[in-house]
């Protein structure tokens, strides 16, 4: 009985190297809770390391463009480069009177590949094998980081080279949300998948706080170990992804039902085999991209994230510019303190993730606490521009609040919304859908990242105040629609306590009148 179980040939194939190796140290098979460990842990480190990559472009930014530091969506938290009497006076073409228009150009267009390459990646995930599919990806993403930092030792001045290097990091970046979340939707179930996926989300924040310690300690050596160093990391972190991330239970041979009583293993009723053969051969078929769109829910949620993203990826890029930029207490922030304030925004929405998936789990409505926190999102922005320069503690609390509904329904919709839509019951049991159903909802979701912070440039010049009815707005209408779906989920808790109620007095015994 201690000797290991023999996995069959086919098993055995499928199962990556470092679970082998694992399984032969321990001379027996990793159970499935363990396996569930091992992939939250991997797409979470794989995760962080996608958000640490793209982070290094904004550190560097004001070492590339000296007046960016000042109007740049992606300013460094300080107002002065740093180490700028080794790093001399900017980069060409970045150090001309238009260099803060050139790298606005590479940002727009970094979004841009990666919302429409999110679509093509989703398509391509549930079709080949995730784990290849990702750690393709993340050796992708981590070549061509290097190759924009190369420039600074090959003294490279070309827009273009940027340019080009930048659109196909976005197209290398956009294989990894649809991966992650694929993978982990395989192997968690939907009754706690929203609270596990809303403490799993945290990795967005842990690489966005990696990526900028990184690049800018390294900032001292050269702009370009800014990037070489987060591209090789991403690189070593993909080959980790190949060697231990199971991608299903069924690809390492493990199943729930392993842990306890199965009727496998009690010798009870066995599954016919021609259910089995036609089961797998429903999961065999990959979904359509129109197919996927049609899965009742996907529209209403991808359209709601364009819009909770917008408002999300506008605190993410100009939060710290706005804090420097408006008096509180009748004080101004240095850029320092503003960027070290501005993260508590990213605390707050870590802390909603949280709470929107486990209310989600225990309310079995995803629809209803979404459009909530949307809804809920409307006042937190306007008391935070109203009152948030009355003292620095009003400003704290009311950016911790905001961040908690803005992110907390971003964070949910992406997570634990995808997972269940790609598994939703009109499939028939088709698994092979996940990775399609979050690239479409992310990837439209992008889409608004990459217009939200284009019109806050615009926008801003004119009036704040603007810039916060234009995201309140957004805010409005990602609820708004959603209001089918809360409309539905109301009916049927309604019908479903009607039938409880209606049971319960059923149950109950007569009373005669005598």
């Amino acid at each position: 009985m201690g000797s290991m179980e023999e996995p069959s040939p086919e098993t055995n194939y499928t199962k990556p190297l470092g679970i082998r190796f694992i399984e032969y140290i321990k001379r027996s098979n990793i159970s499935y809770k363990t396996h569930q460990v091992i992939v939250l842990i991997v797409t979470f480190i794989a995760y962080a390391s996608y958000h640490a990559a793209r982070k290094t472009t904004s550190v560097v930014k004001s070492t590339l463009d000296p007046a960016s530091d000042e109007v740049s969506l992606n300013s460094l938290p300080w107002r002065r480069r740093p180490f700028s009497w080794i790093l001399g006076d900017g980069w060409a073409p970045f150090d001309g009177s238009d260099g803060t228009v050139l790298l606005g150009e590479i940002d727009v267009a970094f979004l841009a590949v990666y919302a429409i390459g999110m679509y093509f990646s989703g398509h391509l995930g549930d079709r080949i094998n995730l784990r290849i599919f990702l750690t393709i990806g993340m050796v992708g993403t981590g070549v061509f980081t290097s190759l924009f930092g190369i420039g600074y030792w090959g003294s490279i001045h070309s827009f273009y080279y940027y340019l080009a290097v930048q659109m196909l990091a976005g197209l290398f970046q956009s294989t990894g949300w649809p991966s992650v979340v694929a993978v982990v939707g395989n192997w968690f179930g939907k009754k706690k998948r929203g609270l596990i996926m809303g403490i799993w989300n945290a990795h967005t924040s842990v690489g966005n706080i990696t990526g900028s310690l990184v690049a800018s300690a390294l900032l001292q050596y050269g702009w370009g170990w800014s990037f070489v160093v987060p591209g090789l990391m991403i690189a070593t972190i993909g080959l980790v992804v190949f060697l231990f991330l199971p991608v299903t239970p069924e690809s390492v041979g493990v199943s729930e039902e392993d842990e306890s009583d199965s009727p496998k293993k009690s010798g009870a009723e066995v599954t016919s085999p021609l259910l089995i053969s036609s089961r797998a051969e429903v999961k065999d078929q990959p979904v359509g991209f129109i197919e996927a769109w049609k899965i009742p829910g996907v529209a209403p949620f991808a359209l709601c994230l364009f819009f909770s993203k917008l408002v999300a990826y506008t605190f993410l890029y100009w939060l710290p510019f706005y804090i420097s930029h408006t008096a509180i207490d009748g004080q101004y922030l240095s850029d320092a303190a503003a960027g070290n304030l501005s993260t508590l925004f990213d605390v707050g929405g870590v802390l909603g993730g949280i709470l929107a998936g486990h209310i989600s789990d225990r309310l079995d409505a995803r629809a209803i606490t979404a459009a909530s926190f949307m809804y809920c999102a409307i006042p937190a922005l306007f008391f935070y521009r109203s009152y948030g320069s009355i003292s620095l503690t009003a400003n704290v609390i009311l950016m911790f609040i905001t961040g908690m509904f803005v992110n907390g329904p971003y964070a949910l919709i992406t997570t634990a919304v995808s997972a269940d839509l790609g598994t939703h019951s009109s499939l028939r049991g088709n698994s092979r859908a996940l990775a399609t159903v979050t690239a479409i909802i992310d990837g439209t979701g992008s889409v608004g990242a990459a217009i939200g912070p284009l019109l806050t440039g615009y926008i801003s010049a004119k009036s704040w105040s603007a810039v916060f009815t234009m995201l309140m707005g957004a805010a409005l209408i990602a609820g708004l629609l959603l209001t089918r779906l809360v409309v539905a989920e109301v009916t049927a808790k309604i019908e479903e306590s009607r039938s409880r109620r209606g049971s319960t007095s059923r149950s109950q015994p007569a009373v005669i009148d005598v």
